[in-house]
């Protein structure tokens, strides 16, 4: 089982494979009880989306780790990947601005 260090850098890592945009990542130990590190990026389009959101998944499973929960793929306007220790959010330009998650998240 990876630490939530070295699955933060698998997560860094498929993203930005794939050309993830603006990729950031916060450390939430404070704030919350079901995560440590929060990464969010950013897709150009739906299809991006869930292309980034695939290559998250796809690392993982190759580094030994599944994901407990994911949702938004069908309609890839904000894919959430539940991996316990490390959450990750991925989504289009416009909902990223909309929700503002690293506002809400203090970072």
């Amino acid at each position: 089982m990876l630490s939530a260090e070295e699955l933060k850098n698998v997560v860094v890592d498929a993203l930005d494979e794939v050309k993830g945009v603006d990729i950031r990542v916060l450390d939430v130990r404070e704030k919350s009880s079901f995560a440590d590190l929060m990464v969010i990026a950013t897709g150009t389009s739906d299809r991006h989306v869930k292309a980034l959101a695939g290559k998250v998944q796809e690392k993982c499973r190759e580094a030994g780790e599944r994901p407990i929960g994911v949702e938004g793929e069908r309609e890839g306007q904000w894919v959430l990947i539940d991996l316990a220790d490390v959450v990750v959010h991925v989504m289009t330009a416009q909902t990223r601005d909309f929700y503002n998650l690293e506002k809400l998240w203090g970072a």
